[in-house]
């Protein structure tokens, strides 16, 4: 079973920043994609970055320009530089990988961020 370990959420102001990285417990070539999703309360979860093993990167327009996903294939890491932080970016964060071995999509425990305007 992959384990996925997130760290680095916490609380910062609007227009602040804030580095979340989740570490796998294999080879990121295990994988086929890569990505942070939230999850503010009573709302879906949502994608917020995705990058595959090609380095093929997707954001959604809420966050375009001001967020970067990034992949350390060393460390098995992969990070997401927040930064302009909104209190609308409020959520809890969950690193998602997807492999080609069942069950396929694994998911990291969640961080949660703040943003206080």
């Amino acid at each position: 079973q992959v384990q996925l370990v997130e760290s680095g959420g916490g609380s910062v102001q609007a227009g602040g920043s804030l580095t979340l990285s989740c570490t796998a417990s294999e080879t990121l070539n295990s994988f086929n994609l890569m990505g942070w999703y939230r999850q503010a309360p009573g709302q879906q979860r949502e994608l917020v970055a995705s990058i595959t093993t090609s380095g093929r990167i997707n954001y959604p327009d809420s966050v375009k320009g001001r967020f970067t996903i990034s992949r350390d294939n060393a460390k098995n890491t992969v990070s997401l530089q927040m930064n302009s932080l909104k209190p609308e970016d409020t959520a809890v964060y969950y690193c998602n990988v997807v492999g080609s071995v069942f069950p396929y999509i694994h998911w990291g425990q969640g961080t949660q961020v703040t943003v206080s305007s």
